[in-house]
């Protein structure tokens, strides 16, 4: 069986802990692999290492810091096929979609190429006689990223290019369910000529978890996951002194109004609520249909979905691979029943579906719900699975009250021809990223990524400007130069300018 070890100080490294986890091929349900989880004394070491590079690696320069950058941009570029086949593997999502998580990471990789400008500061000229002020930014020290198994490339590359480019060194602990694309991108570092220990990877589950959030040298935590954990870290990690960003999960509504072309939107619904088989944080789960919208809409939506074709994610022609875990698949099948318990419709039945070659693998198909109400189960909580939920609305503004009734407030779209209704949506949601007509409005990376509500714990959303300033903190200098011959001008009452 193939070990996946960590990787401390710019090398694999197998730690002291006998622990492993499986690593599953979610579309055999084989196992491929075992990946070792940390102890206490591995992160004190992989933590110890990075701290050890932040001495260096702050003080360098922004010339030597976008070399790295940029080598590691053509690095990535170059291996995104084999990074995407890797993800296909251990997360079970098609090769197409792995190739796009990669492409997504990589613009902000982009991004932290320009952090020369990014960082720079303010100057005022003689504030005061002789006296200028300027500010500047400055890295913290050591970061930590705790990432998903969505999304093992993209996540993670939301933070560590970022941070690293702000002068910081980084400790990633991905998801333990598909941990080899991280071991890969440690090593493109390395070839892009990133010193020892700035960049680690440690494997682990809740003790390597706690290890970080407890640990001294720890200056700041990035996290995507589940609302519940991203509670804990924040409040953990706070707790510990530490600057925390938490970005939790999501119940993603998509408002679809009479005069939406249903074309158009049923084509959008389908593809936002099935690729990656629902398991992304962005996914549309609940179909808010307004007024006569519902029945053709919920027509079109299970044609299209039954269409889909479900299988390997190896295999060229698939549209939809397994989920991620066999556990994750009945906890999906078990919320598809409950809401058939709970008095809604399944228009499209995605339980019990077997992909020939493939019997054995983690399959749910394409599974539409209509006649949803907030009481059910399957709107209440994240299932992170292809499930669409269809939920009836009079109006676009009994629509938004439903969506600002929900506890999260990740992403939410609206499909219409309205100008007024588009704009009334946007600025009524409670909602921290919203699409007009696009259902997945994930920003590109030189804005910053978050939600609103049980969607974020922190005031920090990830990338793009806010990513920047999570990574560094401000510091003001006020000086003066007098003259040698010049009289000290000293008093005892506050300083004002002169």
């Amino acid at each position: 069986m193939r070990t996946i070890t960590h990787w401390i100080g710019g090398k694999p490294e197998p730690g002291t802990s006998s622990r492993t986890s499986p690593v599953w091929n979610p579309a055999t349900g084989e196992q491929q692999a075992e990946v070792t989880l940390a102890s206490v004394a591995d992160v004190d070491a992989a933590v110890r290492s990075a701290a050890v590079a932040f001495e260096t690696w702050s003080q360098s320069s922004l010339s030597t810091r976008t070399k790295v950058l940029f080598a590691f941009r053509e690095l990535v570029n170059a291996r995104t096929q084999e990074l995407a086949e890797i993800i296909s593997d251990e997360h079970g999502k098609v090769v197409s979609d792995a190739r796009g998580e990669v492409q997504r990471g990589l613009e902000v990789v982009e991004f932290a190429c320009g952090i020369p400008t990014l960082l720079k500061g303010d100057f005022s000229d003689q504030v005061s006689g002789g006296v200028d002020v300027f500010s500047f930014r400055q890295p913290l020290g050591v970061c930590v990223g705790i990432t998903p198994f969505n999304f093992p490339a993209m996540v993670p590359m939301w933070m560590h290019p970022v941070a690293i480019a702000c002068g910081n060194t980084f400790v990633l602990k991905p998801s333990e369910r598909d941990p080899s694309a991280s071991m890969l991108v440690a090593e493109l570092w390395s070839e892009a000529g990133l010193p020892d220990g700035v960049f680690t990877v440690l494997h682990g589950d809740k003790e390597a978890v706690d290890g970080l959030l407890d640990h001294p040298d720890v200056a700041a935590v990035s996290f995507v996951g589940s609302t519940p954990i991203a509670r804990y870290i924040h409040e953990r990690g706070t707790a510990n002194g530490k600057r925390v960003q938490a970005l939790g999960g999501a119940k993603n509504h998509a408002v679809i109004l009479p005069d939406a072309p249903l074309d158009y939107a049923s084509d959008h619904l389908v593809a936002a609520a099935f690729g990656s088989a629902g398991e992304r944080c962005m996914a549309i789960s609940a179909a808010v249909a307004v007024g006569p919208a519902g029945d053709d809409l919920v027509a079109a939506v299970s044609d299209k979905a039954r269409a889909v074709k479900v299988g390997p994610g190896r295999e060229t022609d698939s549209e939809m691979g397994p989920v991620v875990t066999a556990a994750a698949r009945d906890r999906i099948v078990g919320l598809i029943g409950s809401g058939a318990e709970q008095g809604a419709t399944l228009a499209v039945d995605g339980r019990g579906l077997t992909v020939p070659g493939h019997e054995k693998g983690f399959f749910v198909g394409p599974t539409v719900i209509d006649n949803v109400t907030r009481e059910m189960d399957v709107y209440r909580e994240e299932i992170f699975g292809p499930v669409l939920s269809v939920v009836r609305a009079d109006s676009v503004d009994e629509a938004i009250a439903l969506i600002n009734a929900n506890p999260y407030g990740n992403g939410t779209a609206i499909f219409t021809s309205s100008g007024e209704a588009a704009r009334r949506f946007q600025r009524g949601v409670n909602v921290g990223m919203v699409g007009i007509n696009v259902p997945i409005p994930v920003p590109m990376a030189y804005y910053s990524f978050g939600g609103w509500k049980d969607s974020l714990f922190g005031d920090k959303h990830v990338h793009g400007p806010e990513g920047v300033s999570f990574y560094t903190r401000a510091k003001v200098v006020t000086a003066r130069w007098p003259h040698v011959e010049a009289a000290s001008g000293a008093s005892y009452h506050f300083p004002t300018a002169n």
